[in-house]
């Protein structure tokens, strides 16, 4: 560690604040709960920091390394070099929602930019900028819906077929709230449709995902009539790659789309930081936790962006704000503009078919061997579940052995599925790599 400060500049601050040590600084600490015997390695020089740093991320493996067949909420997707080039500039590189808006005209327009994509890509009329990731936007689309409903409804429903770790988030959120979660236990081989029997007044927002945590594709219009008429909400989480090919959700009747943005030109990274997507209709826009950037003009009549609504409690007083979120993942929302921006309406298109294609090249290639049966009986985008002759966790760390990253272990979320694995394949896995898994595969059944 660095440490620019001599002894004669702590002397001084020290003198300036009123004090003789360091040690008085923490006189106001009971004695018991201070510890002056920190175990402190001896320490090393820059070199031989950096070598030691070096061998340990060498003990990482990455998709860089192995063919990935790892979805379930983070996927690899191939990034343009331009996506990272735009992010590296120095304007971006610590984008935020400035404090001073209208003089930081270009991380304005960028955000305006975001927005005008995500509500064309999700069939919306608006959008925040943003979230931190996916569950975020799940749990804050929920709280939205209570302020809707002025806290009048106090029942959320979740599909089973929810991200476990969004419905994880919500519940975490909705702490101490007294409001009620039901669907979960709704049984996974039925369809969202199985949810219109739970509707009722006391019902604020029903919550699905599109597609699902499974992969699996479902037609939302008639759930989506009955929420209404409920006098619900609906929430979708969608996949914003699957949208590429798929019906927009607010063309069937969702109120609010939220999906994690990491498919968009942002690396796996280890988990994050990530993207939460939040759009929804124009009428509920002052519920919206997050910003909106807007454009106008200025006295000259030269185009110009304001930061017209921010609902977080920075802004206005507290007991007003919609939301105590405050980070705007600003750089992601960058990356996920310039990644749409590059590709486009076709190239979109182009990724989310050669998903749609080599997953199921991949399902039907895995589905006849011996030992392995398909669980997804309708139609699925890029990922689906397979039950094995092993433990999924085995399975896995065969495959590991054999240069292939598995798919995601169901039992660690579902109990009773411990032999099934969900497998996503996106464009960055070639039909070699396809054929190689179903043969390392076909090889562990057998052993």
């Amino acid at each position: 560690m660095y440490i620019p400060h001599t002894q004669a500049d702590r002397e001084a601050m020290l003198a300036r604040i009123g004090v003789d040590s360091v040690d008085e600084l923490f006189s106001d600490v009971p004695e018991q709960f201070r510890d002056p015997h920190v175990n402190v390695p001896a320490g090393h020089t820059e070199m031989e920091a950096a070598a030691e740093l070096e061998a340990i991320s060498g003990r990482n493996i990455s998709v860089q390394d192995m063919s990935s067949f790892l979805g379930a909420g983070s996927y690899h997707h191939y990034i343009p070099a331009v996506v990272d080039t735009v992010l590296r500039r120095g304007e971006f590189y610590t984008a935020y929602t400035p404090y001073q808006p209208e003089i930081s005209q270009g991380t304005l327009q960028a955000i305006f930019e975001y927005q005008s994509l995500m509500i064309n890509l999700m069939g919306m009329e608006v959008s925040n900028a943003s979230h931190y990731d996916g569950a975020t936007a799940t749990a804050e689309a929920v709280n939205m819906a209570h302020l809707i409903h002025r806290g009048r409804r106090e029942k959320v429903i979740l599909s089973p077929g929810l991200h476990p770790q969004y419905r994880q988030t919500v519940r975490t959120y909705l702490i101490g709230s007294g409001r009620e979660v039901v669907g979960e236990d709704i049984s996974l081989e039925d369809g969202p449709n199985a949810l219109i029997d739970l509707l009722d007044e006391e019902v604020g927002i029903v919550v699905v995902q599109y597609p699902d945590f499974f992969g699996r594709i479902y037609d939302h219009e008639k759930l989506a009539e009955a929420v209404h008429e409920a006098g619900a909400l609906l929430a979708v989480a969608a996949n914003p790659i699957a949208m590429g090919l798929l019906t927009p959700p607010g063309n069937f009747g969702a109120d609010i789309v939220i999906g994690e943005g990491q498919p968009l030109g942002i690396p796996l990274s280890y988990g994050g930081p990530y993207l939460g997507i939040l759009t929804t209709k124009e009428k509920y826009l002052r519920s919206m936790a997050g910003r909106l950037a807007g454009e106008t003009t200025d006295v000259n009549g030269k185009r110009g962006y304001v930061l017209t609504l921010s609902t977080r409690e920075q802004h206005i007083r507290r007991e007003r704000a919609s939301s105590n979120i405050c980070t705007n993942q600003g750089l992601m929302a960058l990356a996920a503009t310039a990644y749409l921006s590059l590709v486009g309406k076709e190239g979109l298109r182009e990724v989310a078919e050669l998903c749609y294609h080599r997953a199921h090249y991949a399902a039907e290639a895995i589905g006849k061997l011996p030992g392995y049966s398909l669980w997804n009986e309708g139609p699925y985008f890029h990922e689906f579940v397979v039950e094995g002759p092993r433990l999924a966790k085995e399975t896995n760390a065969l495959l590991l052995e054999k240069g292939i990253i598995g798919g995601y272990d169901l039992g660690m979320d579902f109990p009773g599925m411990e032999n099934y694995l969900l497998f996503a394949v996106t464009e960055m896995n070639s039909k070699e790599d396809i054929d190689r898994l179903a043969m390392a595969l076909e090889e562990i059944g057998n052993a």
